[in-house]
C-alpha cells in the first residue's frame, strides 16, 4: 500500500502558510470541530459559487472568515445582502462576532480544487472522462501552468472493476519543498457509484531572499581586496 504525503502539508511553514490560524489549549477540540462546520456551512450555502479555499482567523472573541472564490458576486449578492445573510448564520452558529472577507481567485484554471470540482461536474453531466481530463489539464497549462497531473479512481465509463487513470503533462516535482504545488480532490456522485479526482498544479518554484554578503559573514564587513605591488 502506498505511503502519500499531502502536498500542501509538506510544504507548511516552508511556502505555505497555514489555513486556520489560532492556538488555544483549553478548547482546542471544540475550535477545531467549528472551523470544520464554519467550513461545511460556507460551502454547502454557495455550491455553485466555485469556493477553492476558506481560511478562519481568531482574536479574543472574534472570528475572521476569508472566503477564496471564482464567482464573488454569487457570494456577495446583490448589495451585499448575501454576505450579510452569511455573517448572521455564522454568529449564531459560533456566538462569536465573525468578520467576512471575500477574495477572488482571477485564474480559476490554476486553482487545483476549482480545476477537480470542474471535473466532478463534469463526470456528473455523463461527459467522457478522458475527455474532461484532457480538457481541464490543456486549459491549465495554457494559462502558464508549468505541469500538471489529474488522477480519477472508481468505475471509470461504467466498468465493473474500479480502476484509475492519470494524465500528465509538464513537471510535477512532489517532493521539492520550494516547488510550488497547488493539490484539491473532488468526488463527483455517479449512477455507477463514486469518483474520486485528485489534481496536482505545478506553478513554479519559490525561493528564499537571498542574503547579502553582510548578513551572510554575521554583520562583520567582507574584507577588502588585496592588491600586490
Amino acid at each position: 500500500m502506498g505511503q502519500k504525503v499531502h502536498p500542501y502539508g509538506f510544504r507548511l511553514a516552508v511556502i505555505k502558510d497555514w489555513r486556520s490560524r489560532w492556538y488555544d489549549e483549553k478548547h482546542y477540540t471544540d475550535l477545531v470541530h467549528e472551523d470544520i462546520e464554519i467550513r461545511r456551512l460556507i460551502r454547502s450555502t454557495y455550491e455553485e459559487a466555485g469556493i477553492s479555499l476558506v481560511e478562519i482567523e481568531r482574536k479574543a472573541n472574534e472570528v475572521t472568515v476569508t472566503v477564496h472564490t471564482s464567482r464573488p458576486g454569487i457570494v456577495i449578492g446583490r448589495g451585499g445582502q448575501r454576505v450579510d445573510e452569511l455573517r448572521a448564520l455564522l454568529e449564531k452558529k459560533t456566538g462569536k462576532k465573525v468578520r467576512l472577507n471575500i477574495h477572488e481567485i482571477r485564474e480559476p484554471e490554476l486553482d487545483a480544487q476549482l480545476v477537480a470540482e470542474n471535473i466532478a461536474e463534469q463526470l456528473r453531466r455523463r461527459v467522457s472522462y478522458r475527455r474532461a481530463m484532457k480538457q481541464s489539464m490543456s486549459r491549465t497549462m495554457l494559462r502558464g501552468a508549468k505541469g500538471v497531473k489529474i488522477n480519477c479512481s472508481g468505475r471509470l465509463a461504467g466498468a465493473e472493476i474500479a480502476r484509475h487513470e492519470t494524465v500528465r503533462e509538464g513537471s510535477v516535482p512532489l517532493h521539492t519543498l520550494r516547488a510550488d504545488v497547488d493539490y484539491g480532490f473532488a468526488e463527483s456522485l455517479t449512477t455507477m457509484g463514486i469518483i474520486g479526482i485528485k489534481v496536482w498544479v505545478y506553478k513554479g518554484e519559490i525561493l528564499p531572499e537571498s542574503k547579502t554578503a553582510t548578513e551572510g559573514l554575521g554583520g562583520a564587513e567582507a574584507p577588502a581586496d588585496k592588491t600586490e605591488g
